[in-house]
């Protein structure tokens, strides 16, 4: 026994099974110790030919002192990569595919003389028969690029690139006017950080930063101060004031008016571009864009809609419970922030989670059945496809790509966590390829309206 390769030990070993319930299995596994001495040794003379003791020779201490200095740090290494290895070959097996992260209870650890027992919990993948997709009809909504659109856009560009000229009457600040101010935002009397600026121009019935804060303004003339009071929304990005009373020392400086510059090619030359054809263009592309991404929501929805219906096996608890927890937490910080929509904030806590959990299992379900969709398709995601998505997720860390290179390389799940949402939109490609579309043309405000999903 002692003398096998030490490569083969994992194999070495007894499984008992002791659940087989729905999607639930356990097994008892024991290794053992004979086999375990041998990796173990194996280890240790490994360690002994590169550490270093005063009064010894590299490579020439002795194996009883090794062993007594080592054999702890051995253990442990080896309690890990056995069990994993372990685990490996049992469910190779048993044909067993883990649904998660199995749960691994330790028995008896590793010691001289005894054998390694754990035991093995873990939900097992559905069997799931992929349903007749033929027949499948969908409705690819589009919407054209109109006009109006265009022009709003160029608006909105001249806008951004406004003059203000000074006003020199003397008169208080109406509706459509700018006035020039510097404040000091106070909480609770104290000023707080980022309050305070100088030189801003705040246009009276514009938007101001905070709702309330510009309309207070109106009335006001160059050289007057004024306090006002406004309330940060309970949503606001800075946590220490969101949803706080606070108050604004206003000075007004002077007063002034917003003048547009024309649309024409000067406009487009001050911002950089040829001329007013060549924004138009890039405003069109933009929109068109937008466009073909609002249209792809919707068929894709339609489709897993159409899917939904067909799926017809049990899912995972543990993955249930994993998305239902993501989409949870979610929630929680909508209620508490006041995002929540009318409809959601209507109901009590046990509804709403009811509505989510049969959400979360919905999704479970469906990736499941795409993932065995692309599984028997043979639908690979390339490593140019992954690294791409590297690439994406790193650009989103300015200065810090490699780090985030080096994230990926370091940690193969969060690899995973990128592949599956690239090979979930290839099978949605091909299941749309495979379907009978029809393409239907309509207004940007109906593509832009999302249905909730059919539950």
């Amino acid at each position: 026994m002692t003398n096998l390769p030490t490569e083969r030990i994992a194999w070495l070993m007894q499984v008992t099974p002791t659940l087989n319930e729905g999607l639930k299995r356990a097994f008892t596994v024991v290794v053992p110790s004979a086999d375990l001495q041998v990796r173990r040794d194996a280890r240790l003379a490994e360690v002994a030919k590169t550490i270093k003791l005063p009064g010894f020779r590299p490579g020439k201490v002795p194996a009883s002192l090794v062993k007594q200095r080592y054999s702890d740090s051995v253990n442990a290494e080896l309690l890990e990569e056995v069990i994993n290895d372990a685990t490996t070959k049992l469910f190779a097996e048993q044909n067993v595919r883990p649904a998660m992260q199995p749960k691994v209870e330790v028995v008896s650890a590793i010691e001289d003389g005894k054998d390694l027992e754990f035991k093995v919990e873990t939900e097992v993948l559905p069997e799931i028969e992929v349903p007749d997709l033929s027949g499948l009809k969908l409705t690819r909504l589009g919407a054209k690029v109109s006009e109006e659109t265009v022009e709003k856009a160029l608006n909105d560009v001249a806008r951004r690139s406004r003059k203000f000229e000074t006003i020199e009457e003397d008169r208080a600040a109406a509706q459509g006017d700018v006035v020039c101010v510097d404040f000091v935002g106070k909480l609770d009397g104290t000023p707080f950080d980022g309050g305070t600026a100088d030189d801003v121009n705040v246009e009276i019935g514009g938007e101001g930063f905070i709702p309330g804060f510009a309309e207070q303004m109106e009335g006001m003339k160059a050289g007057e101060e004024r306090v006002i009071n406004v309330t940060f929304p309970a949503d606001y990005q800075a946590e220490e004031l969101a949803g706080k009373a606070v108050t604004f020392d206003i000075k007004a400086k002077s007063l002034k008016k917003a003048v547009d510059p024309a649309i024409d090619d000067e406009l487009a030359k001050t911002i950089g571009f040829e001329n007013l054809e060549q924004i138009r263009k890039i405003i069109t592309e933009q929109a068109e864009g937008e466009y073909q991404q609002l249209s792809r929501l919707r068929i894709k929805r339609d489709l897993l809609d159409a899917l939904s219906e067909k799926t017809d096996f049990e899912a995972p608890s543990s993955m249930v419970d994993a998305e239902f927890n993501q989409i949870w937490a979610r929630v929680e910080e909508d209620r508490k922030a006041g995002r929540l929509d009318e409809e959601d904030a209507g109901k009590d806590e046990e509804t709403l989670k009811a509505d989510y959990r049969r959400i979360a299992e919905r999704r479970v379900k469906l990736g499941l059945l795409l993932a065995e969709i692309g599984r028997k398709q043979e639908i690979q995601v390339s490593r140019e496809e992954l690294l791409g998505a590297m690439q994406q997720e790193a650009q989103r860390y300015p200065g810090q790509e490699q780090m985030v290179f080096e994230f990926f390389s370091k940690n193969p799940q969060a690899v995973e966590g990128l592949r599956g949402p690239i090979l979930e939109n290839k099978v949605v490609d091909y299941l749309i390829e495979l379907a009978d579309v029809t393409d239907k043309e309509v207004t940007p405000e109906e593509l832009a309206e999302i249905p909730p999903a059919e539950l």
